[in-house]
């Protein structure tokens, strides 16, 4: 059953790459189906995910390298399912951007790329083999690198894609001769053998190290987020939203699956740095945000200030702690693909980013105005919305830790209100710059339909959490 919510995104780039690329009216409606149903596919499993079970559920075993005494082992456990419904919620919605590519015969590459991409996050988020989940980590890349490079909207785009595949390539590298030294050590790779060995406290601070060289690229941490602002600003709007709803999310979920499950002593030793890197990138994300006049960099300096919130409750090592961070990389999914999402469609309207030429949109498009300001809210934490549950948890796990890691944390949250606050106010408010803004029109139903459904996750998250908590808490904390 998982591997072929794993093969079915494949499935469809394959029939999509024998239907003629002028035939793109066929190429948008078969890919924007067939990505709805492996949607219903990963609700399927939500549906059939029993939460008492504290183990992993649908758990699959394939024979690959015998001699070497490894298997395609597969497996999911409540925070894996909830970021597979993310990649799969999302995956439709950037689809659906492609009809408006200024080329359409570029719709059929455009296509096979999301899907192939969706193929490889899922696999990521399901991997129970550490081999295994480093080649789908590293897939990662080859999609998005094509993804930037041809679909980018501006001259800095092949530059922007070689800074994306050099960082994590070149990270990730470390990490992987950690798995070799693993498996010299114990014979496998398998992540559940790997749980219950145990390795001198000297190896087990380089394999951690090891480790938090490739997640801290991928999150991003501080100073290790230099690729981050160049590929958003390059990336088409679909790219953009798969970026900051899913890709951020691999470090995060690297660190919580990994790095602190197999290497817990190191984890509680390396704890401080985690703290300093983090609550650095919360309060210089958040400063350098304030100074950014392009709309998709301050989205992106944002970003980096929210993983460094998801970091420290990861490091929290608490219930609370762990459960906010899982809670507010879902959140931020939501919302940072909407702001993406929103900034793209005035992209497309009026060909600019930078902020000093707008202004005065809530007169000229009310709707989208709403919809702005209400993930705006939600990016800074306004209660009854996603963010507000991971950051509360968050807050409160932390101050159990160390009262002052969580006083400047939160003091990045009140610059974080400051930033998104004026933003709102920049875009929205004041007077129309008619020199830049000559066409005055709203979203149309297709745009109002990609809101739709963040704007709803935003606040059942946020009012009714408790069945998405309940699902982290079985997983975790049985």
């Amino acid at each position: 059953m998982l591997l072929s919510l794993i093969l079915s995104p494949l499935i469809g780039a394959i029939l999509i790459f024998f239907i003629n690329r002028s035939n793109f009216k066929l190429i948008r409606n078969l890919s924007l189906i067939w990505s709805l149903l492996i949607f219903n596919f990963s609700v399927y499993f939500l549906l059939m995910f029993d939460p008492i079970i504290t183990k992993f559920q649908f758990v699959e075993r394939l024979e690959w390298l015998n001699f070497s005494n490894n298997h395609f082992i597969l497996g999911i456990d409540g925070v894996s399912l909830l970021l597979i419904l993310l990649t799969t919620l999302l995956t439709p919605i950037c689809l659906i951007l492609s009809w408006s590519l200024k080329n359409p015969f570029l719709i059929k590459e455009y296509t096979i790329i999301f899907l192939v991409l969706e193929s490889i996050l899922i696999g990521v988020f399901s991997s129970l083999d550490l081999l295994i989940f480093y080649l789908l980590f590293e897939a990662v890349l080859i999609p998005m690198y094509f993804l930037i490079g041809i679909f980018g909207s501006r001259e800095r785009k092949i530059r922007a894609s070689y800074l994306l595949f050099l960082y994590t390539l070149l990270s990730s590298i470390i990490m992987f001769i950690a798995i070799l030294f693993l498996y010299s050590k114990f014979g496998t790779t398998n992540y559940l053998l790997l749980y219950t060995t145990k390795l001198d406290p000297f190896a087990e601070k380089l394999c951690w190290l090891a480790f938090f060289s490739s997640f801290a690229v991928k999150m991003p941490l501080i100073p290790f987020h230099i690729w981050l602002p160049e590929a958003h600003c390059e990336a088409p709007t679909g790219g953009s939203v798969i970026l900051a709803g899913i890709l951020l999310k691999l470090g995060g979920y690297g660190f919580l699956r990994y790095s602190l499950i197999l290497f817990p002593e190191a984890s509680a030793y390396f704890t401080p740095l985690i703290f300093i890197l983090s609550i650095f990138g919360v309060i210089y994300a958040s400063i350098s945000t304030l100074q950014q006049v392009d709309l998709k960099k301050i989205i992106a300096y944002s970003s980096v200030g929210h993983m460094g919130l998801v970091t420290i409750g990861i490091f929290s090592s608490n219930i609370q702690g762990i459960l906010g961070a899982i809670f507010l990389m879902l959140g931020h999914g939501i919302t940072s693909s909407a702001l993406f999402l929103a900034i793209g469609l005035l992209y497309e309207r009026y060909s600019t980013r930078v902020i000093k030429y707008y202004g005065g949109l809530a007169s000229t498009m009310p709707i989208f105005a709403t919809f702005f300001v209400i993930f705006n809210l939600a990016n800074i934490g306004l209660p009854i919305t996603s963010n507000f549950i991971g950051e509360f948890f968050v807050l409160v796990g932390c101050f159990s830790i160390n009262s002052w890691v969580a006083l400047m944390a939160g003091s990045g949250m009140v610059l974080g209100a400051g930033y998104s606050l004026w933003l709102v106010n920049r875009i929205l408010f004041g007077n129309v710059k008619r020199y830049s803004i000559t066409v005055f029109r709203d979203l149309t139903r297709k745009e109002f339909a990609l809101f739709c459904p963040l704007v709803f996750l935003t606040f059942f998250l946020g009012i009714y959490p408790d069945p998405t908590i309940n699902l982290i808490k079985a997983s975790w904390f049985a």
